[in-house]
């Protein structure tokens, strides 16, 4: 019983330790650089169901000003089974310029990670329009960009009196110009002149399709102030000031044009190569699985991932294709993203296609390399893979006997041949095999036994029978190989001319090395094997038909 003790306590331990590592207080912000006056959103999430009270706060105080908490309860329900999340959210305001973090905070036996923040004083537009009690402003992180670039246009709100929900922003349009949005509307709170404002700001990436000037228009806010109570609006009047709109007026107002300088590709870049201009560009492969020791017939499957910083995935192009003797390619569709960062854009493309070796010995794979534009540092760059060599080794399941030629060379006691020597010897041995040969038969029958060395046919088509209806394709395409060894013509000429077959040959590849193969049927397969046309008249393997003798004794 002592052992079984020790059992039963280990087992607790580490279902304690397991759940006390899988249980984790995660810290998130709602962006990372901000102004100075700004505030900024720290979320606590925890999906420890047991977990109750509210974090300590205690370390903040020293950086930061905590303007409000609330806590959000979720529970997602998934498989049959529940999940809850538990959220706190908190409104800080830096009290510091630079850099300033966010230290870790406790709650229970939990404690989350730190976070940096970057707070910026920056050129502040919006102390010109203090005196205004609604008003919005637009800027570009830059002023000069490439033709096709990106350029993060920021929008901000700023409303010191409370707003209603009908507020309304026209949309952006900008003639030759893709525009993708970056992230959802954020909220916050900015002071100014010592007054508290709200803010509402919204970011957008513009790539310009030409070079020149382009103009950005203006933007129109429309929203309508909340009517304050009478006693309020009466306390209010006396400090109110002269341009400050009434209660439940209607207001519009309207940022500055801005014109951004794009300039055209550079003469230097490469004609030939798509024009990517980016701040950044990774290219990186992944293997499934590792190619170290590959067998002829297995199914490699590649990714090759492309990721630019300041592009959008749909401005990536297609990557090189592997196109190598050696390697059958069968490609899947690219996947597309986009991520949403504080300097614009990431897009990326992942590529899959599996490989599958069709012979021994080394394969190579070229380098696979992407010309691009760093728009950070104005120059040139490349991203590449390097080469690499696939060393593929014979599948003893797919080998078929193979006569070895072991001579070197022709020759009698190392000594060369003429050709005309050659020509005389091949036609002697010939005329005396012939002879041979028709002196045996003039004494056999005409019908003679053959000794098969492997399987009947029958039996080969048997077995490709029982595995296509059993739906198992790696079980289907040795059998067919077998039953194709046995015919007068290759499995590619008999698909070239029956469509079924043909077609039928291509749904078992695709299950056999498609990574996104669907659940294989083969009676089609089977169907198109037994309904097979022949293109001369042969005889049946498994009837009767024997004929007489060609000389009865």
């Amino acid at each position: 019983m002592s052992r079984v003790h020790t059992f039963l306590i280990s087992l607790a331990l580490c279902c304690v330790a397991l759940s006390a590592q899988a249980a984790m207080l995660v810290a998130s912000v709602d962006r990372a650089r901000l102004n100075a006056g700004e505030t900024v959103e720290l979320t606590l999430e925890s999906d420890d169901p047991t977990l109750f009270g509210k974090p300590d706060l205690s370390a903040l105080d020293n950086d930061f000003t905590v303007q409000g908490t609330r806590q959000v309860n979720h529970l997602t329900t998934l498989d049959g089974g529940s999940q809850a999340t538990t959220r706190w959210i908190i409104t800080l305001l830096p009290r510091q310029n630079g850099t300033v973090e966010i230290p870790s905070l406790q709650l229970g036996q939990l404690t989350s990670q730190p976070i940096t923040l970057q707070v910026t004083q920056g050129e502040d537009q919006a102390q010109g329009n203090a005196l205004a009690p609604v008003f919005i402003e637009a800027s570009l992180d830059q002023d000069s960009v490439y033709v096709q670039a990106q350029a993060v246009l920021t929008l901000r709100i700023y409303h010191s009196v409370p707003l209603f929900d009908d507020s309304n922003l026209t949309p952006l349009v900008i003639p030759d110009t893709r525009i993708e949005r970056l992230g959802d509307t954020r909220t916050y709170e900015k002071l100014i002149n010592g007054i508290r404002h709200g803010v509402i700001e919204m970011r957008y990436a513009i790539y310009p399709q030409r070079s020149g000037n382009l103009l950005i228009p203006a933007q129109v806010f429309s929203a309508t102030l909340v009517q304050d109570s009478p006693s309020q609006a009466q306390d209010q009047g006396h400090s109110a000031q002269p341009s400050a709109p009434k209660p439940g007026k209607l207001v519009h107002v309207s940022s500055t044009e801005i014109t951004l300088s794009v300039k055209a590709q550079p003469v230097d870049y490469p004609a030939d190569s798509p024009w990517l201009p980016a701040r950044s560009v990774s290219l990186s492969e992944d293997w499934n699985p590792e190619p170290d020791h590959s067998l002829v017939g297995d199914s490699l499957t590649r990714s090759l991932t492309l990721k630019a910083e300041g592009l959008s995935s749909a401005q990536l192009p297609p990557l090189p294709a592997t196109t190598v003797s050696g390697l059958r390619r069968y490609p899947d569709q690219p996947q597309l993203s986009n991520q949403a960062s504080d300097r614009g854009l990431i897009g990326s493309r992942i590529e899959r296609e599996a490989l599958v070796p069709t012979r021994t010995g080394a394969i190579d794979l070229p380098t696979v390399d992407v010309v691009w534009w760093n728009t950070h540092e104005d120059h040139l760059e490349h991203s590449s893979l390097p080469a690499r060599t696939l060393q593929v080794a014979s599948n003893p399941g797919l080998s078929v006997d193979m006569p070895v030629n072991t001579t070197n060379g022709l020759g009698v006691g190392g000594a060369v041949l003429w050709p005309w020597q050659l020509s005389t010897f091949l036609l002697a041995c010939s005329t005396l095999i012939g002879f041979g040969l028709w002196w045996r038969a003039r004494w056999q029958p005409a019908e003679a036994r053959v000794v098969q060395a492997g399987p009947s046919p029958r039996t080969v088509l048997d077995e490709l029978k029982r595995a296509s209806l059993a739906n198992d394709p790696q079980a289907t395409r040795q059998a067919l190989d077998a039953w194709a060894r046995q015919q007068p013509e290759t499995l590619a000429d008999m698909a070239a001319r029956f469509v079924p077959l043909s077609d039928a040959l291509d749904e078992l590849n695709g299950a056999l090395y498609s990574e996104t193969g669907h659940d294989w049927q083969g009676e089609a397969l089977w169907s198109a094997v037994r309904t097979l046309p022949t293109r001369e008249r042969t005889q049946d393997p498994a009837a009767d038909t024997s004929l007489p003798p060609l000389y009865p004794k």
